[in-house]
C-alpha cells in the first residue's frame, strides 16, 4: 500500500480554525511528518441505551466508558441503523439508511461490487485499513468479504449466525481460516441448523483474541495513518446455548459479579460488558504509550438495543435506559443506543451532544476527518462539526424499516416519530405517532389527533424507501 500521501493540519490547528480553517488550511503548503487523524471505530452488539454507567446504569460498572464520555462528547439522541445486526452495520459502512441500502435484513445478502464502504474511501485516502470482530455483510467468496470491501486486514467471523459462539472452532484472517483449540456441536434443528454452534470444550474466547489482535494492529499501525473497525460481539448471547444447556451469556468468568443474588445469565452480561470496558481502557493506555491518543478518534456505539436472548432479561437491568422497546423494535429502545467520541484534545471535555445522529452519519464524518470528498447520493450528515464545537447541520428526517415480524416502518422528523407495523402483512398496517420531545418513552399514541402529522410523514416514507429485490414493501399510494 502506497503510504506517500498527502496530509491535513495538525490536531490543534483544526480545534483552532475550526471547520472552515481546516478546508482552508488544506490548500496551502503541506509539512512532511505529520499523519491524518486515526479512526477507532469500537461496536458493542447488542448493547442497550441504559447498559453503560454514563447513561444510568447502577448495577454494571464501565468505568474506563465513563471516563470517555467524561473526557469527551457523550451522545444522547445516537441512533443504530438499524434495530437487528446486519442491516444496521450495512448503514455504518455504506452511509445509506435503510430505505435505501444494500442490506435490510438478517438474510444472507452480501454487499455488491457496486457498494462504497468507509474503508475503501479511506484506504484510498492512504490510510491502513482494519477490520476485527463481527462483519456480517458477506461471506468469504462473495463480493462482501471484508478484504473485497475495503480492509486491508481482517480477523474474526464472517457469519453472524456462527458470531453467536464466543468459543468457535475458527476464525477468518483475511482469507484464511484460523482453526482454534474449542470443541464445539452443531445445531441440528432451527433457523441456525448446520451453522450455529456451542462449545464443549472451551479454551480460547473470542473476545480475547479480538483484543489481543486490535492492539497488534494499533502498534505496527503507530507509524502511519489508521482505521480500525473493532466489531466486538459482546454482550449478543449465543442463541444455541440450548446445545450445551447452559444460558448463552457466555464469558470466562463472572467476575466482580460472582457472588451477586443474581440469575447467571445476568451475571453474564454485566461480566461481559465490564469485560469489554477493561479492554477498551487498555486500548487507550495502547494509544498513549505510542503517543498517538491525540491523533486518535475513538468512538465507540452499539448496533442496535438490548435482547432478550440466551436467557438474559433486558427488564433486570433496565438495559434500554426508560426507553420503550427493545432488540427488533422500531420503537426508542430498539435503536436509540449510546455513542461516545473521545479526542484528547481535539473534543472539549464533558461535553452532552443532543444532536440527533444514526449510523448513516459516520461515512462522511470519516471523510471530513480524513480530508477527502464525500460520495454524492448518501443519506449521512457528518457530525465533525458537532464534535469540535461548531456549527452543525441537521437531519430533516430519519427513517428505518425492519424487514421481519410482519415489516415495520419508522421515521422521526423533528421530536415527531411515525412507527407503522404490520406493513408487509396482509393485516392493515398499524400506525403509531409519538411526540419525542413530551414522551421519550413513547407511552401516548397521538395519531388520532394529529391526521396531518401522519399523513405528512407517511408521504416522507414513500420517498425514502426504495424498493429491492430483497427486500420490497407495499407501496399504500
Amino acid at each position: 500500500m502506497n503510504t506517500n500521501y498527502k496530509t491535513i493540519p495538525s490536531l490543534a490547528m483544526i480545534t483552532v480554525m475550526g471547520l472552515g480553517g481546516c478546508h482552508q488550511a488544506k490548500k496551502q503548503t503541506e509539512k512532511p511528518g505529520l499523519q491524518k487523524p486515526n479512526i477507532i471505530y469500537i461496536l458493542a452488539d447488542d448493547l442497550g441505551y441504559g447498559d453503560l454507567g454514563c447513561y444510568g446504569q447502577k448495577e454494571i460498572k464501565t468505568p474506563n466508558l465513563d471516563t470517555m464520555a467524561a473526557e469527551g462528547m457523550r451522545f444522547t439522541q445516537h441512533y443504530a441503523g438499524s434495530t437487528v445486526c446486519a442491516p444496521s452495520r450495512c448503514t455504518l459502512m455504506t452511509g445509506l439508511h435503510t430505505g435505501h441500502a444494500k442490506i435490510r435484513g438478517n438474510s444472507n445478502v452480501p454487499l455488491g461490487k457496486e457498494d462504497t464502504t468507509v474503508a475503501n474511501l479511506l484506504r484510498d485516502a492512504g490510510y491502513k485499513t482494519g477490520l476485527i470482530g463481527k462483519w456480517g455483510l458477506g461471506e468469504q467468496n462473495t463480493s462482501g468479504s471484508p478484504n473485497k470491501q475495503g480492509f486491508d486486514y481482517f480477523f474474526g467471523y464472517l457469519n453472524q449466525i456462527r458470531a453467536h459462539n464466543y468459543y468457535p472452532d475458527y476464525l477468518w484472517r483475511n482469507t484464511d481460516k484460523v482453526p482454534l483449540h474449542n470443541k464445539i456441536v452443531i445445531a441440528d434443528k432451527g433457523y441456525a441448523k448446520g451453522i450455529g454452534n456451542a462449545t464443549v470444550e472451551k479454551n480460547e474466547y473470542s473476545h480475547d483474541l479480538f483484543t489481543a489482535d486490535a492492539l497488534n494492529f494499533i502498534g505496527e499501525s503507530a507509524d502511519t495513518s489508521f482505521f480500525l473497525y473493532l466489531a466486538y460481539t459482546i454482550p449478543h448471547a449465543n442463541d444455541e446455548y440450548w446445545l450445551v444447556e447452559e444460558h448463552g451469556m457466555e464469558v470466562p468468568d463472572y467476575g466482580q459479579y460472582a457472588d451477586k443474588n443474581w440469575p447467571e445469565a445476568q451475571k453474564g452480561l454485566a461480566a461481559m460488558i465490564t469485560l469489554m470496558d477493561r479492554d477498551i481502557g487498555t486500548i487507550k493506555k495502547k494509544l498513549v504509550e505510542l503517543g498517538i491518543d491525540k491523533n486518535t478518534l475513538i468512538i465507540f456505539s452499539s448496533d442496535n438495543g438490548p435482547h432478550n436472548e440466551g436467557g438474559n432479561d433486558p427488564l433486570f437491568f433496565n438495559s434500554s435506559g426508560g426507553l420503550r422497546g427493545q432488540k427488533r423494535d422500531l420503537y426508542e429502545g430498539g435503536i436509540r443506543v449510546p455513542m461516545i467520541a473521545y479526542w484528547p484534545g481535539t473534543i472539549k471535555q464533558g461535553q452532552t451532544s443532543d444532536h440527533v445522529s444514526a449510523f448513516w452519519d459516520f461515512l462522511p464524518t470519516a471523510c471530513d476527518i480524513a480530508g477527502i470528498k464525500t460520495p454524492k447520493n448518501i443519506d449521512g450528515i457528518s457530525f465533525l462539526p458537532e464534535l469540535l464545537g461548531e456549527e452543525q447541520k441537521t437531519h430533516d428526517n430519519l427513517y428505518w424499516e425492519f424487514h421481519a415480524q410482519g415489516g415495520k416502518q419508522a421515521i422521526r422528523k423533528g421530536d415527531w416519530k411515525l412507527v407503522i407495523l404490520n406493513v408487509a402483512n396482509d393485516e392493515a398496517p398499524i400506525t403509531e405517532l409519538y411526540n419525542l420531545k413530551n414522551d421519550p418513552g413513547e407511552q401516548n399514541d397521538l395519531s388520532e389527533e394529529n391526521p396531518e402529522i401522519v399523513a405528512e410523514l407517511k408521504n416522507i416514507i414513500h420517498q425514502e424507501h426504495v424498493p429491492s429485490k430483497e427486500f420490497p414493501f407495499p407501496d399504500e399510494n
